[in-house]
């Protein structure tokens, strides 16, 4: 079986050979010599220079001054979501049909109609809310962002494993990211900071359905689904657009932890996941993911009770089918995991000809912050990083800032003219060879939410449709988590499910009062052990 696997590896060389260095080594310098940042051979990397073995050191130290001053830079900011991440090299390889139909009939993007060619790619997966070194099982969404190395540039997909989120207008992004972080005071991730945000926000009734369930917690990341979340367009040649969803199925199959198995890991590696991904890869046990997408006409819906522009609902496969697309296959491994894996940059801005934007209000907004933060955490010039650069060539009057590597001028053009129109040289603007798709749209300008919000009705769906594991599972992890919490918030979030399900609401408000009733045992039991259980001991 593993033969078929053995396809051409991708990645990106981090090493510089081949590059602006030539590699030259002096006479009688070995391959395995230490050198600085300058090329000057190190030949004591033990000791600094000092006035006698016990004197001070003199300001001569050049090695030891560049060793110590980069090492202090080392780090650049850590992403404020998705610090925690993996990531590995593969390809994706389009089967060219959306269902008998060719593929081209909905969209025109290469890297679906050509079915010969092996398109490289890079995958990040990651935690959301914690830092860089959390544990891997903590109850969290996690990242499934893929990037394509296509021969029209390149293409990001930036996803979660949830195919919903907790809000449907980016102008409350930064709220409940902050209700989901740490405290600003005790630096602790606080249930109650959740769930007064959550009380408050209807609409993240049905993530939280998700979120507590054993889907909050993916047994790793072989074993994950992703989801592009928002809603996005195809375009065909003619022009014509149609909505589109994306869902990444593991071939793998599908994996979740309870609560009680997570924490059993945590306590033995809390870098489970990543290691599984590394190792996978190095055996040469290459994991796949087939790309589904669900296609709609483009157009308001009126006739659905939800807007299919909405983030905070699923399109039920019954109404719009998944179609199988292509499969991607992860076989190369990183070579240094900050060169590729912290400094690789997405954005839902990333796209090329054939795939659009929809008016996904969180879409649009995620479109600006992805990759404005890439360039405050990177830097300006982050796509000259090799692990971000597409693999075409470029053309851009560009030019200068932070720690620019090289200038995006073709061969043959005049450096000389970093500007356009110029009748003397320069770039040209590209032909438009195809028609493009000119949405028309009209209206008053406001700030109003949409229509039809219906906030509780896929949760109760969902609930309804989880088998008695997932019911209770899901029961006892919310029923902990808010136990601390204020009545009212309670009460708020009791009333949020009974929305939902009548029988979702009911469970909740058991469970919380038996998590209640067990924990006010627990305290007093632990009054009188502790005056049982302490020794006697002597004055000192």
């Amino acid at each position: 079986m593993q033969d078929e696997y053995k396809k051409p590896s991708y990645g990106v060389n981090v090493s510089g050979e081949g590059d602006a260095l030539d590699n030259r080594k002096a006479e009688n310098e070995k391959e395995d010599t230490l050198t600085d940042r300058q090329g000057h051979p190190i030949t004591d990397n033990q000791n600094m220079t000092t006035v006698g073995n016990r004197g001070p050191t003199t300001l001569e130290n050049y090695e030891f001054l560049e060793k110590m001053s980069h090492f202090d830079r080392e780090r650049i900011p850590e992403r404020v979501v998705h610090a925690r991440g993996a990531g590995a090299h593969g390809y994706f390889q389009s089967y060219g049909k959306v269902g008998d139909d060719p593929i081209s009939k909905f969209t025109r993007a290469k890297v679906f109609t050509n079915t010969e060619v092996e398109t490289p790619v890079f995958v990040r997966f990651s935690t959301v809310i914690h830092g860089n070194h959390s544990p891997e099982t903590q109850r969290d969404p996690r990242g499934f962002a893929v990037k394509f190395y296509t021969e029209d540039g390149n293409w990001d997909l930036v996803g979660n494993n949830l195919k919903i989120f907790f809000i449907r207008d980016a102008i409350k992004f930064p709220d409940v990211i902050h209700a989901l972080k740490p405290d600003p005071v005790t630096n602790r991730q606080d249930p109650r900071r959740i769930f007064d945000f959550m009380a408050s926000s209807p609409e993240a009734t049905h993530m939280i359905t998700f979120l507590f369930s054993p889907w909050g917690i993916p047994a790793n990341y072989r074993y994950m689904q992703g989801s592009g979340v928002n809603t996005y367009k195809w375009v065909n040649d003619e022009g014509k657009a149609v909505l589109v969803k994306y869902h990444w199925e593991p071939v793998q199959g599908i994996k979740n932890l309870t609560q009680e198995e997570a924490d059993h890991i945590q306590g033995l590696n809390f870098n489970h996941a990543t290691q599984d991904l590394y190792e996978a890869i190095e055996n040469g046990d290459y994991p796949e993911w087939e790309l589904y997408v669900q296609i709609m006409e483009d157009g308001e819906h009126t006739e659905l009770d939800f807007d299919p522009l909405d983030d905070t609902k699923l399109w039920y496969k019954d109404q719009f089918p998944w179609h199988k697309v292509g499969k991607m296959t992860l076989n190369k491994n990183p070579e240094n995991y900050f060169a590729e894996v912290e400094q690789s940059s997405f954005g839902t801005g990333v796209l090329v000809d054939g795939l659009d934007f929809s008016d996904d209000k969180m879409l649009q907004g995620r479109t600006f912050s992805y990759s404005d933060t890439q360039r405050y955490r990177v830097g300006p010039n982050y796509l000259q990083l090799p692990i971000n650069a597409p693999k075409k060539r470029l053309g851009t009057n560009q030019r200068d800032g932070q720690m620019t590597y090289h200038v995006d001028n073709p061969p043959g053009s005049d450096p000389h003219v970093n500007y356009e129109p110029s009748l003397t040289g320069g770039l040209k603007e590209a032909e438009q060879k195809r028609k493009p798709h000119e949405p028309h749209v009209s209206g008053e300008v406001k700030k109003e939410a949409i229509d039809r919000k219906n906030h509780f009705g896929q949760a109760g769906e969902t609930w309804r449709r989880f088998n008695e594991r997932e019911k209770a599972d899901l029961i006892s992890n919310l029923s902990n988590a808010l136990s601390d919490a204020d009545e009212a918030i309670q009460r708020q979030m009791i009333h949020h499910m009974s929305e939902a399900d009548p029988e979702y609401g009911r469970r909740l408000k058991e469970g919380i009062e038996k998590v209640q009733t067990s924990e006010n045992e627990k305290q007093e039991e632990a009054v009188l052990d502790a005056e049982r259980m302490g020794d006697v001991s002597d004055p000192y």
